[in-house]
Formats: C-alpha cells, structure tokens, sequence
C-alpha cells in the first residue's frame, strides 16, 4: 500500500472504530435507563473501542475491503461495511416494553446522527470562516479527510440501521408496530437476514438510497461557501 492509502486507512479505520463505538453504547445506555443493566454491568457503555470490537467485523473486514475496494475494478463493488460486538440486552427487565424496544434501536442511530451534526457543524464553520487556515499546513489535508470521513460514516450509519431488514435497528423498531399477523414473516426474514443484507448491499441497492442523502447533506454543507 502507499504510504497515501495507509494514512487514509488509519483515519477511516480511527472513525469507525468511533461510530461504532458510540452506537453499541448508546444501544447499552438506554437499555440501563429503562432498567436493564445488563450491558452497563459488562462495561459495555463506554466509548472505548476495546468493548465493542469484533475482531472480523470491526477490523478484518472493513479494512480488507477498504484496501480492496480501492484498487478499483470489480473488487471496488465489495461493500464498506463494519459491525461492533452485539450489545447484550435483557427485554424482560425492562420497564414499558414497547417503548424501551423503540428507544433502545433507535439510540445507536441517534448517536450516529449526533456525531455527524458535529461534524457538519465544525466543518461548516471552517468552510465559512475560512480557520482552516489556523491549522498547521501538515494538518490541514489530514483534519479534511476526518471531518469528511466522520460525516459520511454516520450520516450512512445512521441511515443503514433505519433500513427495516433483519438484524439491522429499523426491524426491532418495525416489530413493535407490526401487527401479530407479520410477525412470522420478521421471523422468517431474521434466518436469512445477513444473507440478505450482503446481496442487496454488492447489488447497489444501499449506495442507491444513501447516496442521495449524502448528495443533500453535502449540498448544505458547501450552500453559502465561496
């Protein structure tokens, strides 16, 4: 690899590694707050990576595919896709079922879009008051390709989860408003949900839906910059 391709692995991998983190513990935090303490008493509401890591899903495969996906050609199609360790919830301890099932999914996406508006908004504000130029020159080119990393990734985090495909965040919160009647659907979806993931995410059909989002998220992000 060249010694361009490494720096940028290691800001991606430094970005994920904190999007990930932030959403397994977001996930573990309000399960606390609605009574379960599960995750909280096995240290998992931290944003220290060393909790949520899966050693092939947090590092093997994100960086392989990342390598591999910037080589071009048909290898490029491989997908940019990373997961942290399952955060482990007990519904049965907590209080308000319904809401806690909601909530809890949908705290990962929140943090996600928390960090992405920080992100937007630190970047918005170099891009208008021209500080970059307070930054030391060596620095310049790294902090832009993080702040451009740390919005896409959770911008896309976000949006992925909300997706209502098994084992993703979107089909616990689609469960709790499904009437009896689909639930052996969701069930059935569940057994070949990975599976389903992987071929609609080669096939495009993800990039197909967050790329518009991206395309208006950045739209904003340059609106007003000379």
């Amino acid at each position: 690899m060249t010694p361009g391709l490494i720096a940028h692995l290691v800001i991606y991998m430094v970005v994920l590694l904190l999007a990930i983190s932030a959403h397994e513990a977001a996930h573990a935090w309000m399960s606390n707050r609605f009574g379960d303490d599960t995750a909280r008493l096995l240290g998992r509401i931290t944003l220290n990576p060393a909790a949520h890591i899966d050693p092939i899903g947090t590092l093997l495969i994100p960086i392989a595919s990342f390598v591999l996906g910037s080589m071009g050609g048909p290898v490029a199609r491989i997908p940019l896709i990373g997961w942290g360790k399952p955060t482990p919830v007990n519904p049965l301890r907590w209080r308000n079922k319904d809401l806690a099932n909601v909530m809890v999914s949908a705290a990962g996406i929140m943090a996600n879009l928390f960090i992405a508006i920080c992100a937007f908004t630190v970047f918005k504000v170099i891009l208008m008051t021209g500080a970059s130029q307070a930054i030391p020159e060596t620095l310049q080119e790294p902090v832009g390709i993080f702040l451009q990393y740390l919005l896409t990734m959770n911008v896309s985090l976000a949006v992925f989860n909300l997706l209502p495909f098994p084992p993703l965040d979107g089909s616990k919160i689609l469960e709790t408003f499904l009437p009896a009647s689909m639930q052996p659907l969701l069930a059935l979806m569940e057994q070949y949900g990975l599976i389903i993931l992987m071929l609609l995410m080669y096939l495009g059909v993800f990039s197909a839906i967050i790329s518009p989002i991206m395309n208006l998220v950045y739209y904003l992000l340059l609106l007003g910059v000379r």
